[in-house]
């Protein structure tokens, strides 16, 4: 992936991850996979960092996800 490709995916990520919750119709594993994919590359340190914060910010959506009960099978 070359430079220009990652710059407009982190760009991408970092405005999606800031409106995306776990009830979305997009699952959250597809972010991550995407989150990881970019870290995988051969980035820049300002690119690095930022590909960092969406991850944590992407941790911080999956662990509240993690607190709500499954109320899908509760009748």
């Amino acid at each position: 992936m070359n430079h220009h490709q990652i710059e407009k995916d982190i760009e991408h990520l970092e405005h999606v991850i800031t409106r995306i919750s776990a009830a979305d119709r997009i699952p959250l594993s597809y972010w991550r996979n995407r989150v990881t994919s970019i870290l995988a590359a051969v980035l820049v340190p300002s690119q690095a960092s930022r590909v960092r914060r969406l991850s944590d910010a992407l941790s911080a959506i999956e662990a509240r996800q993690e607190l709500v009960p499954d109320t899908a099978h509760v009748r």
